[in-house]
């Protein structure tokens, strides 16, 4: 009950600002922003916007839909577009393939959704600055907003690397057409953003608002930023700094992390939250475990979703013997759900290779939905409660061994690296040398986070991604995807990724 009273109030104030006219939202450029007509309120407008900003990330395909998918799971080697072939084959080439195409549907959303998410951040931003707001609680709003904000240009730099940077709301078509800003000045704002966040979001808003972001969260991301500059002084010290706060810890078992009763357990430092009732006539949730559930015909009772994002056989092949991960995250096609590691005693029908009716091997475990709460929602093929799970404690170790390591401290850092190793019911590792602790962390990180989104953009930062993807179609450009299309049509002094 505690998420469904915050998720309620984000949903109450979010239906107040859709009151309001904005134009159409439907095409790139015609998009605009709320604009609540609350400016004669302070605290209560400003928490407003920001409460938009919740359920704007839980809404959109960008971040909870397959364009998201398509983006952090598709090009890895974890995972592939899944589903029946047949099925949106047009994404296979793209994503699987490495062949990127600059006016998909899925690389339009994911930009668009991202500045959206920016500039609704910005209203809360502006409209903060034009009221003076400076109250404890005003902070905290703002703080809230610009983690937004840098949650998003995280994902943004990421992805495509130099863009534009918008300081402001998107009121009119032009105000889209910002040249591109550099990655070192996009990160130079995530900086300032999770710098405000961290010292004024508080460290828990208690059981009123479970769920809500909290300076754990800043500290978890902006760690997060700096390993991806290979700043590991600065990305030790932050992983160090949420390792003191009480409320974060490794939760077990480690399949009960991606169960209901797990949503914003002691792992949890960032989760999109979700919710239905228990008789599905009050519907706050996401498309995020809708698409990636198995996939049949209906008529077999299989049918449990889209069947998209479906791990590949070279993530089954890569956990240890013994690795609790390897049937916590995968459903195999043919064989029991496993009740030891999170299933419900049923037996899936087999792979059609193997004379069955599923068009895939594996299926993503972390969001298989109970079958009890399936039958009473009316939602069989549509679990649309499940949270996203964001940033776990479990990145923080890892993040924080593999910076020590870097660092020469090695045999310091492997202590949280075998913290995440026992959870998962494996032997600890002894430090030798720093080249094989490396690769231990990059085992390590790939079975802790299966079809999580976190591979593809890891193998990058490692310079491994030629090697490892190579074979699939990757090449050195594909590290950036092309800016879509319709953006460089529309604003011609936003110039495309030089190498497309």
């Amino acid at each position: 009950m505690k998420k469904v009273k915050f998720i309620n109030i984000i949903a109450g104030i979010f239906i107040l600002l859709l009151l309001v006219p904005v134009g159409s939202c439907k095409k790139f450029l015609d998009q605009k922003p709320p604009r609540a007509t609350m400016d004669d309120l302070t605290q209560g407008g400003i928490e407003a916007e920001v409460f938009g900003c919740y359920s704007y990330m839980r809404q959109n395909t960008g971040f909870v839909g397959i364009s998201w998918l398509a983006f952090h799971d598709f090009r890895s080697d974890d995972s592939e577009k899944g589903s029946d072939p047949a099925d949106g084959q047009e994404w296979v080439a793209p994503f699987d393939q490495f062949q990127y195409v600059k006016n998909i549907w899925a690389n339009d959303i994911y930009w668009e959704n991202h500045v959206q998410l920016i500039s609704r951040a910005n209203t809360a931003i502006v409209k903060a600055d034009s009221l003076g707001l400076t109250g404890a609680s005003s902070m905290a709003n703002i703080a809230e907003a610009r983690f937004f904000r840098a949650f998003a240009y995280f994902d943004m730099v990421r992805t495509y690397g130099d863009v534009p940077i918008y300081k402001k709301p998107i009121g009119a078509s032009s105000d889209l057409c910002v040249a591109k800003s550099t990655t070192t000045q996009v990160y130079q704002l995530i900086d300032e953003d999770l710098d405000f966040a961290a010292l004024y979001l508080p460290a828990s808003w208690g059981s009123q608002y479970e769920g809500r972001l909290t300076s754990g969260a800043a500290l978890a991301l902006h760690a997060k930023s700096y390993l991806f500059r290979q700043n590991w002084a600065k990305t030790l010290s932050l992983c160090q700094e949420v390792m003191t706060r009480p409320q974060y810890s490794l939760y077990s078992p480690y399949y009960m992390i991606f169960k209901d009763a797990g949503e914003n357990c002691s792992e949890s430092i960032f989760e999109i939250q979700a919710y239905v009732s228990s008789d599905g006539s009050k519907d706050l949730g996401t498309e995020f475990a809708t698409t990636q559930g198995v996939r049949a015909a209906q008529a077999t009772g299989w049918n449990l979703g889209w069947g998209w994002n479906t791990p590949t056989d070279n993530l089954a092949n890569a956990y240890e013997a013994g690795d609790v991960r390897k049937p916590s995250t995968l459903l195999f096609s043919g064989q029991s759900d496993d009740p030891t590691y999170g299933g419900y005693g049923r037996i899936l029908p087999d792979y059609v290779g193997n004379g069955g009716i599923l068009p895939r091997k594996y299926w993503n475990k972390k969001i298989y939905a109970d079958p009890a709460m399936r039958t009473s929602t009316g939602m069989s093929d549509n679990p649309r409660w499940i949270n996203k799970r964001v940033i776990r404690y479990s990145d923080v170790l890892l993040m924080a061994a593999e910076a020590a390591n870097e660092l020469g401290q090695g045999a310091t850092g492997i202590q949280w690296m075998n913290a995440v190793r026992q959870r998962a019911g494996l032997g600890s590792k002894t430090y030798t040398t720093q080249t094989q602790m490396r690769t231990d962390i990059k085992q390590e990180r790939r079975v802790e986070f299966g079809v999580e989104g976190e591979r593809f953009f890891d193998l990058v930062r490692w310079g491994d991604a030629v090697t490892v993807l190579g074979g699939l179609g990757y090449t050195n450009r594909c590290r950036y995807y092309p800016i879509p299309q319709k953006v460089i049509d529309a604003c011609p002094n936003i110039l495309q990724n030089p190498e497309w």
